[in-house]
């Protein structure tokens, strides 16, 4: 996950009017919050071996944020930056709210139910195959780096291990850090060599590791802290256009809780247990709000994939990682130095994991009748749909600058243009609003649509390997049952 926490403050904070300084200390606050989400999503969540990350779905509406008018007139950069980071600030505060409403109050539990394995399988494909914009996309930007980086990693998780059983194992589970390492290495040899000296601007940025400038602006021991920034600001549009966006990652976390069960060899999580896993993932907005990330939290993808990859399903090692980020977000020069990794690096990896949680979702439809003119269409448009109709908002926004709903009110602009440049979100609504009521009372239906399959599971007492994966530690679940 360290590309998405690197990424996404590199492209927010210089428009925020941040330089290299302030890059780092967000980059810093988005790893540190990452590493608390993580543990109590861990400890007293959903209980899956699910890291808790930033998101890409936070971006337009923190976009929209710093171009709002009442901002032009700073001239002072920092000072710029810090009056933006306020008023992302409050945003996600108020955000937060509608995470923590639906999953404590158990209103998600009653969404989920009603999910079959015929729905989850567009959104938790989505969920996955929807980010391959982040893929080869990025690759091509320096495809000398890129390449090499897809060629060794599939070589080294899928031929390797069976060219070499006695260590098939090793190499399944630390593909992605021995071929990141040493594509890293090749990347720095080029760097130091020259390779780049007379480049273009753009090559420079995605091919070099000396030019993020994080290392020197980071400092060497640094706490976050809540309101770090100062004192959060509030706007109503604004905290409209972020509780849209907090919405769409409630859904897009739901595929990627589902995904994660999946690989982790768990029973299909209870929709209760789904609901508390949303609620503490509130708190984690609220976290991101109170400590100034710029950008709000969801389940990382990527390391829903690694599950896949690497066939560790532990919580225990998960928490332990997430000890890891504590500890490189508060000694910054370390964490600086890992976040030089090169983007095509990052995006070569993605390529891999996010294939893997779109296949977890495509997995689901072998609990579903194929043959079934019902299943195939249901499946075919929501897929279809999911793709087409996030693509006409991304190409438009792209050429004229704004999304297609362009009325006079931006904060409704904004809620809408989030909502439906999402994949998993289209698609995965379109789903099981189709399943949901297309020939519902069939006698067929039921069974076409695997729900059949997931009942056993539909209530937290019916399997008793659900205390093993999802009952809270310290004898909790006596005070917050799970049903």
């Amino acid at each position: 996950m360290l590309g998405t926490t690197v990424i996404i403050p590199t492209a927010l904070v210089p428009q925020m009017g941040g330089g290299n300084e302030e890059k780092a200390r967000v980059i810093q606050t988005l790893l540190f919050v990452a590493g608390i989400n993580t543990l109590l999503q861990s400890f007293l969540g959903t209980r899956l071996p699910a890291v808790i990350g930033g998101s890409y779905t936070f971006v337009a509406p923190t976009i929209s944020i710093i171009l709002a008018g009442r901002y032009n007139g700073i001239a002072d950069p920092h000072e710029k930056f810090v009056r933006i980071m306020r008023g992302t600030q409050g945003a996600l505060i108020v955000a937060s709210t509608l995470q923590i409403i639906l999953g404590f109050s158990g209103l998600w539990r009653i969404v989920v139910r009603l999910l079959s394995p015929l729905s989850a399988a567009p959104l938790v494909a989505l969920v996955g195959f929807g980010l391959y914009e982040l893929g080869f996309p990025s690759v091509a930007k320096c495809v000398e780096i890129g390449l090499p980086q897809i060629i060794l990693l599939v070589a080294l998780s899928q031929y390797i291990p069976h060219m070499v059983p006695l260590l098939g194992t090793a190499f399944e589970r630390f593909a992605i850090i021995m071929s990141v390492a040493l594509i890293w290495l090749y990347a720095f040899f080029l760097t130091v060599g020259g390779a780049y000296k007379n480049a273009a601007p753009k090559t420079q940025f995605h091919c070099r590791t000396d030019q993020s400038g994080l290392v020197g602006g980071a400092p060497w021991i640094s706490v976050p802290y809540p309101f770090q920034w100062g004192a959060p600001t509030f706007d109503a549009g604004e905290a409209f256009a972020m509780m849209a966006a907090s919405f769409v990652a409630l859904v897009e976390s739901t595929g990627a809780f589902i995904a994660v069960s999946r690989y982790a060899s768990a029973t299909p999580c209870p929709p209760s247990v789904m609901s508390r896993g949303i609620g503490w993932q509130g708190v984690g907005i609220l976290l991101d709000g109170l400590f100034g990330t710029a950008n709000g939290s969801s389940v990382s993808v990527e390391n829903a994939g690694l599950l896949g990859l690497t066939r560790v399903g532990s919580r225990r090692v998960i928490q332990i990682s997430a000890g890891f980020m504590l500890f490189f977000s508060i000694l910054g020069k370390f964490g600086a130095v890992f976040a030089s990794i090169p983007g095509p690096i990052i995006a070569a990896v993605y390529c891999l994991l996010f294939a893997y949680v779109g296949m977890a979702g495509v997995g689901f439809l072998q609990f579903c009748n194929l043959n079934s003119f019902r299943t195939k269409f249901i499946v075919g448009f929501s897929v279809f749909v999911g793709l087409s109709v996030p693509q006409y908002f991304n190409e438009y926004t792209s050429v004229a600058g704004y999304g297609p709903v362009h009325t006079h009110s931006r904060w409704f602009n904004d809620m809408i243009n989030v909502v439906f440049s999402s994949k998993a979100f289209v698609g995965g609504a379109v789903a099981y609003l189709l399943d949901n009521t297309l020939h519902r009372h069939d006698s067929t239906a039921r069974k076409d649509r695997g729900h059949h399959f997931w009942d056993r599971f539909r209530s937290f007492r019916t399997d008793p390997r659900s205390e093993e994966f999802y009952s809270l530690p310290f004898n909790l679940n006596k005070f917050f049952p799970s049903f």
